[in-house]
């Protein structure tokens, strides 16, 4: 045998060996029963959140992630219960995280925003805790241990929620599919020359980002016609038709009544499918206003 024949043969051998190898075995994600709700720590970012695990799921993997983010001075706990997404959770199935913000405030949180005071008046600072580190490192530690599938991450949250919700589609749009702020859309800072115009210098992102946003008519804290504190200012229909613009809509804004009290303007014919919606329900103010169904038929609709 030739030295040429004798060097093929070995390869050969070690082709076979290699494919009798098996296979590396799938991460088991390990968060918790089904039906159960864990506090986990995240990583090695020392912050840990709750974490909502469906009931009845058969199989803990690759599953659709939904973020709840409480409002300024609130916890995760608090708008786990106060939202009722862990039961919209269990019925559709999807993974329901819901951390605290960074920021302490008395005996709940805040989140950074850059640039944007906080409940306190104080602006965040290069000292203070990085909010959006800290869910994309949530979302890929959930991803690397098996639990949610990448492609389906979503973000909603009340009032300061709302608004961290509206920043993480500004500066993450690679990272979540849509996102559904409730009484706290924002599409960047008020313009400083213009506050009734949202300065499109800061919020800018690499995506076009799917957008269902609740409010109260009678808001008086976050008001849909706009004023109010100086982080809000512009009007909810500013917001909806910078995302719109930043969406290359084509189409809208649309209104219409959807039922006695919830009436909707919707932007379509956006690129990579994106839709823009806003609904505001007669009567409400400053809470929870948000259709859970609604929200989550929106989400299922777009990946990332």
């Amino acid at each position: 045998m030739t030295l040429a024949r004798f060097a093929a043969c070995l390869a050969f051998l070690f082709g076979l060996a290699a494919l009798a190898q098996p296979a590396a075995a799938a991460p088991v994600c390990a968060i918790g029963a089904p039906g159960t709700t864990q506090r986990v720590t995240v990583g090695e970012t020392g912050r840990a959140m709750l974490v909502h695990v469906p009931v009845g799921v058969r199989r803990l993997s690759d599953l659709p992630l939904v973020f709840v983010l409480h409002g300024s001075g609130g916890t995760g706990a608090g708008i786990l219960e106060n939202s009722g997404l862990a039961a919209t959770s269990d019925h559709h199935g999807f993974l329901l995280a819901a951390p605290d913000a960074g920021i302490p405030v008395d005996k709940g949180f805040v989140w950074n925003i850059p640039g944007v005071p906080t409940i306190t008046g104080e602006i965040p600072t290069a000292d203070d805790p990085d909010d959006v580190a800290f869910l994309t490192a949530a979302i890929d530690w959930l991803a690397d241990s098996g639990c949610i599938d990448r492609e389906r991450v979503y973000a909603t949250g009340l009032s300061g929620g709302g608004r961290m919700t509206s920043w993480l589609g500004c500066v993450a749009s690679d990272r979540f599919a849509a996102i559904a702020p409730v009484v706290g859309l924002r599409a960047g800072n008020p313009l400083v020359s213009d506050p009734q115009r949202p300065d499109p210098a800061t919020c800018q992102p690499e995506h076009p980002m799917p957008v269902l946003a609740f409010a109260g008519e009678t808001d008086t804290v976050n008001p849909v016609a706009g004023g109010g504190a100086g982080y809000w200012q512009y009007s909810m229909d500013a917001a909806l038709a910078r995302w719109a613009e930043l969406g290359d809509c084509r189409a809208g804004p649309e209104t219409a009544a959807l039922s006695e009290t919830v009436e909707e303007q919707r932007y379509d014919r956006c690129r990579g499918r994106v839709q823009v919606i806003g609904q505001v329900t007669e009567g409400r103010g400053h809470e929870w206003v948000a259709d859970n169904e609604a929200m989550w038929y929106f989400f299922w609709r777009h990946r990332r």
